[in-house]
């Protein structure tokens, strides 16, 4: 089972501080004596070796300078960046807008020879007609307490970046679970849009669309969404942030859970059949 995201985000920073520790006691230094050396209060240094504030480029160029381990300064600011942008709160996101926070992805994905995306929630962004989208994206609106206007244009950029996967050079493998056909994030008409372009998207050549049945024999139980960018990059949604994993060994164990969940999954006329059953609840 993977780490959850926030665990990897906050061992990432714990491992920074480890080292950050490491140097100050290999120094012979007290967290008072490192502190004056640095030009800080004592109780920075304490936060920082506790991984409970993340330390700037200038404080571990500082650090390594009062430990005599200078050398080592700018592998830590790189891995201290990396730990932080793992996790980023979604307000921090949204504060721009929920446009920018659409566009701002378009690049990753661009980049991106084969996707696979899972959710056991909602329709993927990338498979996602306006009507839905922007069904989705009020309710965010909504919560982050921005303008209702906001969802609309945000929705328009979404499906722009969603036309992807008509481009040559990309794959999509996308699994979801059966509920996501019956959550009725909108209302009947572009719900039923929404499921109807399923069945068109899931015929495409490059698209390969399984469904996990509710009647599924579990070999694995539903995760949160997430989608691997080729094997370098997975992004996690949660509630309270957006959590990016690098790391090789973690990225090879959402690969493995991918592959457990896609393989409950039914494709081609079973998965169609699904669709079609949702759609007719809607009536």
């Amino acid at each position: 089972m993977p780490l959850s995201p926030s665990s990897s985000a906050q061992a990432a920073r714990e491992a920074v501080a480890r080292r950050l520790r490491e140097l100050r006691k290999e120094a012979g230094l007290t967290v008072v004596a490192l502190a004056a050396a640095c030009g800080w209060h004592y109780s920075k240094t304490s936060r920082i070796e506790n991984a409970l504030t993340g330390p700037s480029a200038t404080d571990i160029r500082r650090w390594c300078a009062a430990t005599h381990a200078s050398d080592q300064a700018h592998d830590l600011v790189v891995q201290s960046v990396n730990a932080e942008s793992m996790y980023r709160q979604w307000r921090d996101q949204v504060r721009a807008g929920l446009r920018h926070l659409q566009d701002s992805r378009v690049q990753a994905f661009r980049e991106t020879e084969r996707h696979r995306l899972y959710s056991a929630g909602l329709v993927p962004g990338l498979l996602q007609t306006a009507g839905y989208a922007q069904a989705v994206l009020s309710v965010a609106a909504n919560i982050h307490g921005l303008p209702a206007e906001e969802s609309a244009d945000a929705a328009r950029a979404r499906v722009e970046r969603s036309r992807i996967i008509h481009e040559q050079g990309h794959r999509f493998v996308v699994v979801v679970e059966e509920p996501v056909l019956h959550c009725q994030i909108a209302d009947p008409e572009p719900m039923a849009a929404q499921l109807g372009y399923l069945l068109t998207a899931g015929a495409l050549p490059a698209v390969s669309l399984g469904i996990i049945p509710m009647t599924a024999r579990r070999t694995h139980w539903p995760e949160e969404t997430f989608h691997i960018h080729d094997e370098r990059l997975v992004s996690i949604e949660l509630v309270s942030a957006e959590v990016n994993v690098t790391q090789p060994s973690e990225v090879a164990q959402y690969l493995d859970t991918f592959e457990r969940l896609r393989s409950m999954a039914v494709y081609g006329a079973d998965a169609r059949a699904l669709i079609l059953r949702a759609i007719k609840t809607l009536h």
